[in-house]
């Protein structure tokens, strides 16, 4: 069922997690990690609550949590220098990207989605006035300069990057984000760059922010999740870097819309900033990887090419099945076979099928285990 801006009213990544509950199948169809947070976190927040941090937090967000972040970011392996004047806190990535994209857009701009994308990518390029132009990556992954090139046109406002991407793993190199600025530098084109995974790299990548090109951080809004990163998505707190210059514009509309984020929560997270160690989060998510693509090897399933970084892995089922549909796929596989995935068609606005399903391995180790073991036994 679609509404009038020709996109469903609801979510397949709601039905796969539904179907798999209702069929008690093994959940690995979305990135929400089942298991706990850390307990630093939780005491930090109970500590906000006896401080009584219960009110409004200035628009800009908590002065406490914008100074931890810019110190967490000196601290990267590649260090981002930013002002208190170039951070936003807001309440999710979704918000951010929404506002930015308000921030900039006329009537009719064209936005670039580089698919396979998250499915609000171009809900939120057409609600806020614009027309989306879907660039689809090949099997691989790799950006091809040429044929995003011609997706370009006069009309092109912003381009819509993410970087660990979901689905596909792919993370940016410095040299891509090079060959992007030296693709638009002549023309007055916007960069959202959603950098949620940003704490999940693996195999020796270090992450690389599109804010550490001197140029395009001047028409970049950057795009980070403490809910990612701490896996407390439920708290509702992200920040956004930009120039001082985009920040104050998209501040004109934070201020009409949500104003504000989770107080309490932002106490909790700078506190939790000053103990964290992000080397930690890293290799806890990639040996979840590695068990996820080692046991899979022992199934007909397929891994062509091995996650860069985010919390997600694509597969080839076509070993399984020629015929099938990739919905018909995973539907099938979360009812019948008792592990749910998503289809990566679902990533796609342009596409109705493909050869691959998407798994999250931000789950329990023994939740791993148990799903390839049982697939191992009934595929």
């Amino acid at each position: 069922m679609e509404n009038i801006y020709g996109f469903t009213h609801y979510s397949f990544f709601t039905e796969m997690s539904e179907l798999a509950v209702q069929h008690n199948s093994f959940d690995l169809s979305l990135g929400i990690p089942d298991f706990d947070i850390d307990d630093r976190l939780k005491s930090f927040l109970r500590e906000a609550a006896d401080l009584n941090c219960h009110h409004y937090e200035p628009l800009a967000g908590s002065p406490f949590l914008i100074e931890n972040i810019i110190r967490y970011n000196r601290k990267r392996k590649n260090p981002i220098s930013i002002t208190h004047h170039e951070v936003s806190i807001v309440p999710c990535a979704t918000f951010a990207l929404h506002t930015a994209l308000k921030s900039i857009l006329n009537q009719h701009d064209e936005v670039i989605i580089i698919q396979p994308s998250y499915y609000t990518y171009g809900p939120s390029v057409v609600l806020n006035g614009g027309i989306p132009v879907y660039y689809d990556l090949d099997n691989d992954f790799a950006i091809d300069w040429e044929k995003i090139q011609q997706c370009i046109s006069e009309k092109t406002k912003a381009i819509i990057v993410n970087s660990p991407q979901n689905p596909t793993g792919k993370i940016w190199t410095q040299t891509e984000w090079e060959q992007l600025y030296d693709m638009i530098k002549d023309q007055e084109i916007y960069i959202i760059s959603e950098e949620i995974y940003d704490t999940y790299c693996y195999d020796g990548i270090e992450h690389y922010s599109s804010f550490l090109h001197p140029e395009l951080r001047k028409r970049t809004f950057c795009i980070f999740s403490f809910g990612k990163m701490f896996h407390t998505t439920g708290w509702k707190v992200s920040y956004m870097l930009a120039s001082e210059n985009l920040t104050a514009r998209f501040r004109c509309h934070q201020q009409y819309i949500s104003y504000s984020a989770n107080a309490p929560a932002q106490y909790a997270i700078a506190k939790y900033l000053e103990v964290f160690d992000p080397t930690e989060n890293q290799k806890m998510m990639e040996h979840k990887r590695n068990i996820f693509n080692e046991l899979i090897k022992d199934t007909p399933l397929q891994v062509e090419k091995k996650a860069e970084g985010s919390v997600f892995q694509t597969v080839n089922f076509r070993n399984i099945s020629k015929t099938m549909t990739d919905v018909e796929f995973s539907k099938w596989l979360t009812i019948e076979k008792k592990t749910a995935c998503l289809p990566l068609s679902a990533f796609y606005n342009s596409r109705d099928n493909s050869d691959y399903i998407r798994f999250s391995f931000a789950k329990k180790d023994e939740v791993i285990i148990q799903a390839m073991e049982h697939l191992r036994k009934h595929l």
